[in-house]
């Protein structure tokens, strides 16, 4: 995971090593996405999210598109 301080600086390092841009997510997309895939994570009848659950969750927090499916071979 890298950090950046605006997608005009990602596009530039991108650029920079050849690379495509792939999706972004911002730091509060972040957030909420780590509260929602461990908010149970310390309850003893915790487990993965399942590709549905998945799904449900990253569109939650905004991610949406084919990258962010879990069944999906788009990405390489």
């Amino acid at each position: 995971m890298l950090f950046f301080r605006s997608e005009e600086r990602v596009r530039e390092w991108c650029e920079s090593r050849r690379m495509p841009v792939r999706p972004l997510v911002t730091i509060p997309q972040l957030w909420a996405l780590s509260e929602a895939w461990y908010s149970t994570r310390l309850r003893p009848d915790s487990r993965r999210p399942q590709p549905a659950e998945m799904r449900e969750i990253f569109a939650r927090v905004g991610l949406a598109g084919d990258f962010w499916d879990p069944q999906s071979d788009s990405f390489g």
